[in-house]
């Protein structure tokens, strides 16, 4: 296999000679003197063999120039003109005017009152924040007077006064650091309360609603006389006799009547409000036989206290009958299967 032919590399062309230039003056008859047409007055060079003209002169001989300067362009023999080394000198940087100087400074300047600025804007920011912090946090102009507590649905069991004493603990403490949840939490405490609310009156007040325990059911206390009971079973107070209005619930308040208990107060809890201010006692025995004694001396046995509505509707419909004349029993256990007796 033949090695492959590497192409030739031809020299680049040179530049054509330039003409040689020279001066009107040095070929003129008059610039040249009869001493200067001589062979002593042309020196040295002169008096070269023939064959031999200036170009054969050394470098350092053409170098120079005629006032002894070294030259940095051809001579005569390549006819371009002298030039001197120093035109060739890298050149000098600029020089920065004034102008730009004071330009300058005015920009340094500028930045300066910028970042002044800057400083001078948060410093601001930062005493605006720590004055109102000190305003809402810590100065009495939104502290909490005591005068200016507000208690509403106490009803008939909490007291209000004892509310408003709970909440003037926190007399002169400032609205925004006042705790209202822990507030709430304190006038739950208090005997009779069963829910509660607590809100802000700007700039000194507070306002607090509260939902009372009302009783439902007196039940004989062991200790003699009774208790007074919501519709959650919690006693909310005691009495010597059962209240005008409230049901004798004829049930042992200790733990194993528990359940019993519950299923009398859901039955108090599911009669309409017609049927429920008739009642004047309840008793039972166990949760599935609640029975109610109304204002009539009629008793009605409940039984417990699953489908209390549709019981509701029978006893309703049973009494509005013109057969219930002489009745005196209501057996709506069984919804469905109601019975009557003399």
């Amino acid at each position: 296999m033949r090695p492959p032919v590497r192409p030739r590399r031809t020299a680049p062309l040179s530049a054509p000679p330039r003409p040689a230039v020279r001066h009107p003056a040095a070929h003129s008859p008059s610039a040249q003197s009869p001493a200067a047409q001589t062979p002593a007055a042309q020196g040295p060079a002169a008096q070269a063999p023939a064959g031999q003209g200036p170009a054969t002169r050394s470098p350092a001989a053409r170098s120079r120039s005629a006032d002894g300067a070294p030259s940095t362009g051809g001579g005569e023999g390549d006819g371009r003109p002298s030039r001197p080394l120093a035109a060739w000198a890298p050149a000098r940087p600029p020089v920065v005017s004034t102008g730009s100087a004071a330009r300058f400074a005015e920009r340094v300047a500028l930045r300066r009152r910028l970042a002044r600025r800057k400083v001078g804007w948060a410093a601001a920011v930062v005493a605006v924040l720590a004055a109102a912090g000190w305003l809402l946090l810590l100065s009495p102009v939104l502290a909490l007077d005591a005068a200016r507590i507000e208690v509403s649905g106490e009803g008939t069991v909490v007291d209000a006064a004892v509310v408003r004493e709970v909440v003037a603990r926190h007399d002169g403490t400032p609205l925004p650091r006042l705790d209202t949840v822990a507030l709430r939490r304190e006038v739950l405490d208090v005997p009779g309360v069963r829910a509660a609310e607590v809100a802000r009156l700007w700039p000194h007040g507070v306002s607090v609603t509260v939902v009372s325990r009302e009783p439902v059911a007196a039940v004989p206390h062991a200790d003699g006389g009774v208790a007074l009971l919501d519709a959650d079973g919690v006693q909310v107070g005691r009495s010597d006799a059962a209240p005008e209005g409230l049901p004798l619930v004829e049930v042992p308040l200790d733990e194993p009547g528990a359940r019993t208990l519950t299923a009398v107060l859901t039955v108090l809890r599911q009669l309409p409000e017609a049927l429920a201010a008739e009642v004047v006692a309840v008793s039972a025995r166990t949760q599935d036989t609640v029975r109610l004694t109304l204002d009539d001396g009629a008793v009605v046995e409940w039984g417990s206290a699953d489908q209390g509505a549709l019981k509701a509707r029978v006893l309703e419909t049973l009494r509005a009958a013109e057969a219930s004349a002489g009745v005196s029993v209501y057996d709506v256990s069984a919804p469905t299967l109601p019975i009557t007796r003399s």
